[in-house]
């Protein structure tokens, strides 16, 4: 072996390194507390019902800590392009799911013996990802609290419209619930607190409002309660239900974990995104199922069970795939 051939193992060996550890050490954390929220759903401590819990936390941070860090962290970021692309990145990456998902199932459907609530469920869980929840964790934790912004970008600007436009029409189209109502779904999207939150902190920021050291603060401390009760409430939601067809998730899986973080790489790169912005779309494409899709398969009368099956495993699943999503990722120029 020559010595530039020793020089690039020793860079490559030092550039895993500098991936794998941080996010070996990330996960691991989250997995603690995601094992706590579990065990905490387990044991029931105080008779206290988990559901509960989990509604409440999920309130406080929809309703004031994520609207708190969303403003924050836009107005401390300057608007740029990236605002643009990386929604962009993420629309064309759940919609290019969707697709992905929706044609594999139409072609296995009879075969698998599955029926509409089935498919209906398996093609949202392989499109959406839990993009905020465990996606703004990961980036915040491996390039500091700037990349929470990207996180932002591509769950409130793309992944969540589209889940209440395309996901919930799709839902209702297999579902057995309510009829998908277009203006409702926009009446939610515009009123999501956190969504006014980013454009409220991108005013600011255009405005140059000078905020008092004691908001920012106050700011600052609100939006950092947003990481550890997002994974512990991930915990809580997490339950192995005996579900039908448990093999009929292979695809879903597949597409979500493997297929995901391509078309998230491949289109950033493709619109011209690099760095940090560019890793950042990439890890969000990875993420597992979105813990949210719960909810839409509630409200429309798809396959809950099923729904809750495929986002555990594809949540355990990711503490593999992602690493591995990771490094990959940073060998391609």
């Amino acid at each position: 072996m020559g010595k530039r051939e020793i020089r690039d193992s020793a860079f490559t060996a030092a550039r895993v390194s500098r991936i794998i550890i941080p996010m070996q050490d990330v996960l691991f954390s989250f997995g603690i507390i995601i094992i706590a929220g579990a065990l905490f759903r387990r044991i029931r401590p105080a008779g206290i019902d988990p559901g509960e819990v989990r509604a409440v936390i999920n309130a406080c941070v929809l309703n004031l800590f994520l609207p708190a860090l969303c403003i924050k962290t836009l107005y401390q970021s300057p608007v740029d392009l990236e605002t643009v692309l990386v929604p962009a990145t993420a629309w064309i990456t759940t919609g290019g799911s969707l697709l992905l998902a929706a044609a594999v199932y139409a072609a296995l459907g009879k075969k698998m013996h599955l029926s509409p609530r089935e498919k209906g469920v398996l093609i949202i869980a392989a499109a959406f990802g839990n993009v905020t929840y465990l996606g703004l964790p990961v980036l915040t934790n491996l390039f500091g609290s700037t990349a929470a912004k990207y996180a932002l970008f591509y769950d409130l600007l793309a992944t969540t419209p589209l889940l209440w436009l395309a996901g919930a029409a799709l839902a209702s189209r297999y579902g057995e619930g309510k009829s998908f109502d277009l203006k409702e779904s926009w009446k939610t999207i515009a009123f999501l607190p956190p969504v006014w939150g980013i454009f409220i902190g991108m005013a600011l920021h255009q405005i140059q409002a000078p905020l008092p050291l004691s908001v920012l603060k106050t700011l600052d401390m609100l939006g950092s309660l947003v990481v550890p009760l997002m994974i512990f409430s991930i915990g809580l939601a997490l339950s192995l239900p005996k579900v039908r067809h448990a093999y009929a998730v292979f695809p879903a899986v597949l597409i979500k974990l493997a297929a995901g973080p391509v078309i998230a790489h491949a289109t950033a790169r493709m619109l011209g995104l690099t760095g940090v912005a560019l890793a950042s779309c990439s890890i969000e494409g990875a993420m597992p199922a979105m813990v949210l899709s719960l909810l839409v398969a509630a409200r429309f009368g798809l396959d809950v069970s099923l729904a809750a099956f495929v986002i555990v495993v594809t949540t355990v699943l990711s503490f593999f795939t992602l690493p591995a999503v990771i490094y990959l990722g940073s060998l391609v120029p």
